[in-house]
């Protein structure tokens, strides 16, 4: 009895410190906002000049959202649309990417999309945009261009544009559409002429609302087409839809099944995604590619698969995103976005990789390995949380040299000698060859060569920098005479003054990127992603690995079920 009572006694005491807590923050709360309210009201009515009430207030909003997490954002009503986009994948306008060439001083066009009104009207890559409308465009930043061609589906305006292969002024009537990006831009079955065959690839680039429906479409259409294993790309996808995700692991693994738990502040909030009908197919060997741009639902997809030792996770290691966000409406159709709590993937593992502290301004704390605890896959195997999903099979991509990205960027020390090459050519070349066999013959490169040599080009090496800055410090050290001859050595090899030896050293990497781009212009996203797919080095490897069946089933060897 006597235990009971002190229990009794302790919990009062504890449920009067939560109330009294909970009432010091209630206090607080009032308090401040009505400081707020105080010093806006004096700011208005007594500052010297007139407040624009959107801007001032705007700023402080913004202040008070970057004390939380990235992902917590505002909408005010002219900027709702945004969230719709990032929610729907759709937007009104004419489906084309331009960008800002430096040289021309003017927007162009960069790459328009398959089936929207910038293809049906036949604009090209390069084309430059002179007016929209009775409005000039000439010498206008991206921004404003971009601001100007997009609009409510349904409207209409005349655009006049500078075609550079005909040096004519062109003029045309532009509908603007509903443009929904595709989530799923290519699948089809790989080479098997590379030792792949039987092996179907799908490329998920969003998890917007309906891109289960196209997965389940793409990978029954490959089955008919004899698949019996699967790459699933989950490469820069930055996620989207928890349910899309749970519909999607749903194709692979049997119903009943919690693919991610949210759990926050608000226990209303809190939701259990749970695959509901039987799979597509439970047996059929799966690779997932994912790389750092790997986020979200993409997480949750990959994740859950490598819990249910259902899938291998090939790579390198995901974003680490485990906050879950609502969208809320607001007074004058304002809305925002708000984290609400975490989500937790079948292992029980959140894979959150960055806490984000409030106060003092906010900060964030990455946290390290040496902190993430252990959790199991269904056979036991051992998986981390706290920093993204780390693959069964690491394999990092090759990554470009500097030179490429110079070559392709317009900037300060760019000619953007490579996007003038790819309009020439597009205009050169009326078709090309199909999508996945289409490369840059070593002549064309030889073209492409001497054309960058004769721009002018010039660009800024790191290794260089690096070199000098090493030099230094060892001269300061007093050891750079003992090694002036390695040093020496070292600078032949880099040789970064030969312009013509950095395109010839960097060959194979630079054709591939022509190849892609201009594969674009005739074939689109779809195309480009083909075609990168012959170079593909993570690719490859997961093709081997679908190949071996004895590595696959040993790097999903079972154990002892851990739950």
């Amino acid at each position: 009895m006597k235990k009971a009572f002190f229990a009794l006694i302790s919990i009062f005491i504890l449920s009067q410190a939560q109330a009294q807590t909970e009432q010091d923050h209630n206090f607080e709360v009032a308090k401040n906002l009505e400081i707020f309210n105080a010093i806006y009201r004096n700011l208005d009515m007594m500052y010297v000049d007139t407040l624009d009430a959107s801007r001032v207030l705007g700023t402080a909003i913004d202040a008070m959202f970057r004390q939380l997490d990235p992902y917590t954002e505002y909408y005010p009503a002219d900027k709702t649309s945004d969230l719709k986009t990032l929610r729907t994948g759709k937007y009104s306008g004419i489906g084309s990417l331009i960008r800002y060439h430096l040289k021309r001083g003017n927007a162009v066009i960069d790459e328009p999309y398959a089936d929207t009104p910038s293809a049906d009207v036949g604009l090209r890559k390069g084309d430059v945009i002179l007016s929209i409308d009775d409005s000039t465009m000439v010498g206008k930043d991206t921004k404003y261009v971009s601001d100007h061609l997009l609009g409510d589906a349904g409207t209409t305006f005349m655009l006049k544009f500078l075609r550079p292969s005909t040096g004519k002024e062109m003029q045309t009537k532009i509908t603007r559409r509903t443009i929904q990006m595709p989530s799923l831009p290519y699948y089809g079955m790989l080479d098997k002429d590379l030792g792949m065959k039987g092996i179907g690839y799908i490329n998920l680039n969003s998890f917007t609302e309906g891109c289960s429906k196209d997965v389940r479409r793409a990978f029954i259409d490959l089955k008919n087409q004899g698949m019996t294993k699967l790459v699933f790309d989950l490469r820069g996808n930055g996620g989207g839809s928890e349910a899309e995700a749970a519909s999607i692991v749903n194709l692979f693994v049997g119903s009943g099944i919690t693919v991610a738990s949210n759990k926050g502040k608000l226990k209303r909030a809190n939701h259990d995604y749970v695959t509901t009908v039987e799979p597509l197919d439970s047996v059929m060997p799966i690779v997932v590619l994912v790389n750092g741009g790997s986020a979200s639902a993409s997480e949750i997809t990959s994740g859950a698969l490598q819990d249910l030792d259902r899938a291998i996770i090939l790579g390198t290691r995901t974003y680490g995103k485990g906050l879950v966000q609502l969208p809320m409406d607001l007074p004058y159709n304002a809305q925002m976005k708000l984290t609400t709590g975490k989500y937790y993937i079948p292992s029980g593992r959140c894979i959150q990789a960055i806490n984000y502290k409030h106060g003092d301004g906010g900060y964030m704390e990455h946290i390290p390995d040496s902190l993430t605890r252990e959790f199991h896959t269904k056979g036991g195997r051992i998986v981390r949380d706290g920093g993204g999903i780390m693959p069964d099979v690491e394999v990092k991509p090759d990554s470009l040299p500097n030179i490429v990205y110079y070559l392709n960027t317009s900037g300060r020390d760019s000619t953007e000698v490579m996007f003038d090459y790819e309009v020439d050519y597009i205009a050169n070349h009326p078709t090309i060859a199909p999508a996945g066999e289409f490369e840059i013959s070593d002549e064309e490169y030889e073209t492409f060569k001497q054309r960058v040599i004769a721009s002018g080009f010039t660009y800024d090496p790191e290794s260089g920098h690096v070199m000098e800055d090493l030099k230094k410090i060892m001269e300061f050290e007093g050891y750079y005479e003992d090694a002036k001859a390695e040093f020496e050595a070292l600078e032949n090899k880099l040789n970064h003054n030969n312009l013509a030896n950095d395109l010839d050293h960097h060959k194979a990497v630079i054709k591939q990127v022509l190849a892609n781009d201009i594969v674009a212009a005739y074939y689109y996203q779809s195309g480009a992603i083909e075609n990168s797919l012959r170079s593909d080095k993570q690719l490859k490897t997961a093709c081997e690995l679908l190949n071996d069946e004895d590595r696959y089933r040993s790097i999903l060897s079972p154990a002892e079920p851990a739950f």
